[in-house]
C-alpha cells in the first residue's frame, strides 16, 4: 500500500477494518466472510477438508477453523483474510472456542473422545484433555476459568478447569447434547440436547436447574450480549425459537432457511446470524422485531458451529501498519475496582485508550513509563479492550473483564 495512503487512513480517521461473520462451508472446504453492515460475502477463503466449528478472537485478529476430516485448525489472519497457519490435533475436530484473553484455543476432537488446547503464540497443542465419548459442542466462560464440553453419546457435559487442563465435574443430562453456551455472567449454561429441550446449568452448583421443552429438534444457541435472550436454531423446522431467559420460555419462532445449523448474535444484540445448511445462505435476524431482514449466499452447507461474529472492529483514528508483539502484563484480570497495566520495557509516549465491544472510547491517555493503573470508573461491569499504540502507529489491543 502506498505510503501516502496509509497516512491518510491514520489522519482521516476512517474504519479500517469492518466488522465481519465468518461462515464455515463444509462442503466446499472454505469460509466465507460477510461485511456485517452490507450483508455482503467480500471474500472466501480456502481452509482445510470439511470445516465445522469457527471462533472470532476477543480482538477480531484471528480465526480458527476446526477441518473436520483434516484433523487440522486453520488459522486465518483477518488482516490479510488468508490462513497463517494450520495446526494437527486430534480426529475429527468439530467444536471450537477461544478464551477471553486469545492465549489458548480449545477444539473437541470427535473420536478422540479429547479436546486439544492449542497455545495461540505458537500455533502448537500444548496438552490433551480426556472428555466424554463423542464430544461436540464447547463454550468458554467469560473469565477463561471454564470450559464446557457436551458429549453426545455420554448425555454429559464435562467441566474443564483451564488452570490445570482437568475435568473437575460431570454434569448428566436427559438427553444427548448438540450445542452448548455461557451466559455472558458466567451463571449460566445453556445446552441443546435431542430430548426436545434445552437444558439450563446452574454453574456454581453444576447441576440442571431447569428444562424448556421444544416442538422440534433444538440443535444449536447462542445468548445475546445482555443474557435475556437465547436464540435455538431448531434444525428440522427450519426455524430460530427465542427464549425469554427470565421466565426460560419460547417467546417467538421465526422461519428461516433449510436446516439451520450454526447461529450467531452481533455485539450489539441487533442481529441474529444464522447458517442455513441446505440451502448454502445465511439468514441476518432483526433483533427488535424477530424477522428475517435479509438472506445472504455463501459457500456449500454452512455449519458455521461457534462465535463466528467478530466482537471488535479497529477504531477509527488509527491504521495498524504492523502488529508487534509487545510484552504486557495486566493482572488482576477480571478485576472489580483496580488492574495494574505493565510493560516489560519503558514505554515513551504511548497513546493508552479504553474502548467497549462496540469500540466506543471510554478514556484514552498519554502514557510514558512501565505501569499504569487502569481505574474502573466509568466502566460497568462487561468486557472491554486496553488499546496500546506506540509513536510508531503498531497498535496492540488487550481484552479486560470488568466483575
Amino acid at each position: 500500500m502506498h505510503l501516502l495512503f496509509i497516512l491518510f487512513l491514520i489522519l482521516s480517521g476512517i474504519q479500517v477494518n469492518a466488522q465481519t461473520a465468518y461462515i464455515s462451508n463444509y462442503d466446499d472446504g472454505t469460509v466465507s466472510v460477510i461485511n456485517v453492515a452490507t450483508n455482503t460475502v467480500t471474500d472466501t477463503i480456502i481452509v482445510g477438508s470439511r470445516p465445522i466449528g469457527v471462533c472470532v478472537s476477543a480482538d477480531g485478529a484471528k480465526v480458527y477453523v476446526a477441518n473436520y476430516s483434516s484433523n487440522t485448525v486453520s488459522v486465518i489472519s483477518t488482516v490479510a483474510d488468508s490462513v497463517v497457519a494450520t495446526i494437527p490435533v486430534g480426529s475429527n475436530p468439530w467444536g471450537i472456542c477461544v478464551s477471553p484473553d486469545g492465549s489458548k484455543v480449545y477444539v473437541v476432537n470427535n473420536w478422540d473422545k479429547s479436546v486439544s488446547v492449542i497455545n495461540t503464540a505458537t500455533n502448537t497443542v500444548m496438552t490433551t484433555i480426556s472428555v466424554g465419548h463423542f464430544p461436540i459442542g464447547i463454550a468458554i466462560n467469560p473469565y477463561g476459568s471454564k470450559v464446557y464440553v457436551a458429549n453426545f453419546n455420554d448425555l454429559t457435559v464435562n467441566v474443564i478447569n483451564t488452570a490445570t487442563n482437568t475435568v473437575t465435574d460431570t454434569i448428566m443430562l436427559d438427553g444427548p447434547p448438540d450445542g452448548i453456551c455461557v451466559s455472558p455472567d458466567g451463571s449460566k449454561v445453556y445446552v441443546a440436547t435431542d430430548a426436545d429441550r434445552v437444558s439450563v446449568i446452574n454453574t456454581s452448583t453444576n447441576t440442571v436447574s431447569d428444562n424448556i421443552m421444544f416442538p422440534s429438534e433444538p440443535y444449536f444457541l447462542a445468548v445475546s450480549p445482555d443474557g435475556n435472550k437465547l436464540y435455538v436454531v431448531n434444525f428440522g423446522a427450519s426455524s430460530v425459537s427465542v427464549i425469554n431467559t427470565t421466565t426460560n420460555t419460547i417467546s417467538d419462532t421465526i422461519h428461516v432457511g433449510s436446516n439451520p445449523y450454526g447461529i450467531s448474535v452481533s455485539p450489539d444484540g441487533s442481529k441474529v446470524y444464522v447458517a442455513n445448511a441446505n440451502d448454502n445462505t445465511v439468514s441476518v435476524i432483526n433483533a427488535a422485531t424477530n424477522s428475517v431482514s435479509a438472506t445472504i449466499p455463501v459457500g456449500m452447507f454452512p455449519y458455521a458451529l461457534g462465535n463466528f461474529i467478530s466482537s471488535y472492529a479497529q477504531p477509527s483514528g488509527v491504521a495498524s501498519l504492523t502488529i508487534e508483539p509487545l510484552d504486557i502484563y495486566i493482572y488482576p484480570n477480571p478485576f472489580t475496582s483496580q488492574a495494574t497495566l505493565t510493560f516489560s520495557e519503558e514505554q515513551m509516549h504511548t497513546i493508552i485508550t479504553i474502548r467497549d465491544l462496540l469500540g466506543k472510547e471510554i478514556k484514552s491517555t498519554n502514557f510514558t513509563g512501565k505501569q499504569l493503573t487502569i481505574d474502573k470508573e466509568k466502566m460497568t461491569k462487561g468486557i472491554y479492550f486496553v488499546q496500546i499504540a506506540d509513536g510508531n502507529k503498531n497498535v496492540v489491543n488487550k481484552k479486560i473483564i470488568v466483575q
